[in-house]
């Protein structure tokens, strides 16, 4: 319980700006477990393995079998690229339109996967700032209370400023650092899924691509 009590009294003599902290300690809290569940958990970074399900079918011209493969309900966010690229090529596009919708489908994948990251770093910085902030208001009410106390109050006032300067820096402090171990942890995972994924995606556009060009324009064995 002593413990407990030394961080409400610690909390209490932080003055407003503590609240504020907390406020953004709450949401940084509730960015990470969205984050961690989505990139963790709904997310898989076994894309470049799953699309080599679909090269033979590819190859051989079984587009419907891809397509059904890919629209079955799976988690592998590969598989929405490769059944936007398939049914562009089921329909003829050519490879642009197969390129097109591929690259729309991977906007938003990409996005989903680098959503709302970023803000950790901002919370990281602002909460560090509102901690210098609290500090400052602090040393000001302390020697504007000195200034117009009697000297038996001086020290008590000077130390009760004091005391909310500095535990503004650490409450500020506290939520920062972890915030940005966190966010560094997330942006590397976000990196990884995106590269796993736009390799993967080019390997089905490059098979869709050379499947489904028209026969005249592909090279002879004479002509490699």
């Amino acid at each position: 319980m002593g413990f407990f009590n030394s961080l409400s009294e610690a909390f209490t003599s932080g003055g407003i700006w503590m609240w504020f902290i907390l406020g953004l300690q709450i949401i940084a809290i509730a960015i990470v477990i969205e984050r961690a569940v989505a990139l963790y958990i709904k997310r898989k970074p076994g894309q470049k393995r799953r699309v080599l399900d679909f090269e033979k079918s590819i190859r051989q011209g079984d587009l419907k079998t891809v397509y059904s493969s890919c629209t079955a309900g799976t988690d592998f966010a590969i598989d929405r690229t490769v059944a936007a690229g398939t049914e562009a090529a089921m329909n003829l596009g050519g490879k642009d339109e197969i390129q097109g919708r591929m690259d729309e489908v991977l906007m938003e994948e990409n996005e989903a996967i680098e959503k709302r990251t970023g803000f950790l770093a901002m919370i990281a910085n602002v909460a560090t700032l509102a901690g210098l902030l609290g500090t400052i208001t602090g040393m000001i009410k302390s020697f504007a209370a000195v200034s117009q106390a009697n000297p038996m109050e001086k020290a008590t006032l000077l130390s009760t400023g004091i005391s909310e300067a500095m535990n503004t820096t650490a409450f500020g402090l506290i939520v920062a650092i972890p915030t940005l171990l966190v966010y560094a942890i997330l942006t590397n995972r976000a990196q990884v899924l995106t590269e796993d994924l736009n390799q993967a995606a080019l390997k089905a556009y490059n098979w869709l691509s050379y499947s489904f060009n028209p026969l005249e324009t592909r090279p002879s064995r004479g002509e490699q």
